[in-house]
């Protein structure tokens, strides 16, 4: 015979897990490849956005970046220094950047030197990102440079964050939207937040919101953003997506670094579906990285090793 409180527990089982298995059918499911042809942060729809380039095509002075096709963001780099979201010290910077750029030199940033590209340049600058979602962790993993962040679920930062290149990231779901949050990140000597060199500090703090979307939405949004950044690849682009892909991905990023910024700005990138092969390409030496060491080209050996 089975007791009174045995039969309560039996019922109250029955309807758990249900319900459990609802929750986790409500799990949105971001795994696979995502990529864009562009880089930089789409303009959010309201309140203080990016950095934007001063230099615009049809101005003078402004040229495409070679592989660029139609209209865009054109070399040089000159950000907006003037922006009321940068405090007085990171406009300096940002300026300074500019000049470089502007006078025919790169920008050091992660991408040319070989760095890691700390949150929130790696959303700036990297076009295509494959997420594995488990239980406990969703791991992305980007193509350029193979840099790779670990997001724990239902976690807590530590009472003590030791600094890292991804910093400390935890995750959870909020109905369809997956929420990461941000901190320790570590600044090196190249950490950037943008491709214009808006520096960023310890108090950096990125929370991040990822969503699947529809294909038209997502189509549309990366339309609008090539109009300012441009398409890398030509006309065709570096990255091709699956057609007839229900979904796209976008994640809607929002920085605060109160030692840069005077205010938290927010930004958009979005992705859509590809099932392009993963590039595992490796950070070589190059002009800008040569030049900072006093060498024009890679050292090379007179006689072979073996």
């Amino acid at each position: 015979m089975i007791s009174t409180r045995a039969c309560a527990t039996l019922v109250m089982t029955a309807f758990a897990i249900p319900a459990l298995a609802d929750r986790a059918s409500a799990i949105p499911d971001f795994s696979g490849t995502w990529g864009r042809n562009s880089f930089n942060f789409e303009v959010p729809r309201s309140g203080p956005g990016p950095i934007r380039n001063l230099r615009r095509l049809g101005k003078e002075g402004s040229q495409l970046v070679s592989g660029f096709g139609g209209g865009g963001d054109p070399v040089p780099l000159v950000g907006d220094y003037k922006s009321p979201i940068l405090k007085p010290h990171a406009a300096e910077v940002v300026k300074r950047m500019g000049e470089m750029s502007a006078s025919g030199h790169d920008i050091p940033d992660p991408s040319d030197q070989c760095a890691a590209y700390s949150p929130p340049f790696v959303l700036a600058m990297e076009q295509r990102v494959t997420v594995l979602q488990t239980s406990t962790e969703v791991t992305l993993y980007y193509s350029q440079d193979v840099q790779v962040r670990h997001i724990r679920l239902n976690a807590a930062h530590p009472a003590h964050v030791t600094p890292s290149p991804m910093g400390d990231s935890i995750g959870h779901y909020e109905g369809d939207t997956l929420v990461v949050d941000t901190v320790g990140i570590e600044v090196g000597p190249y950490t950037v937040v943008d491709r214009f060199g808006t520096p960023q500090s310890n108090a950096m703090h990125v929370a991040e919101r990822y969503r699947l979307i529809g294909d038209s939405e997502a189509r549309a949004a990366q339309a609008r953003h090539e109009q300012i950044a441009g398409r890398t690849g030509g006309k065709e682009g570096n990255t091709s997506f699956v057609e007839g892909y229900p979904k796209g991905l976008q994640v809607h990023v929002t920085i605060d670094d109160p030692n840069t910024y005077t205010v938290p700005w927010s930004g958009d990138v979005t992705y859509r579906f590809t099932r392009a092969a993963f590039d595992e390409r490796i950070c070589a030496d190059n002009a800008s990285l040569g030049r900072q060491l006093g060498v024009e080209h890679p050292p090379t050996a007179a006689t072979p090793d073996f």
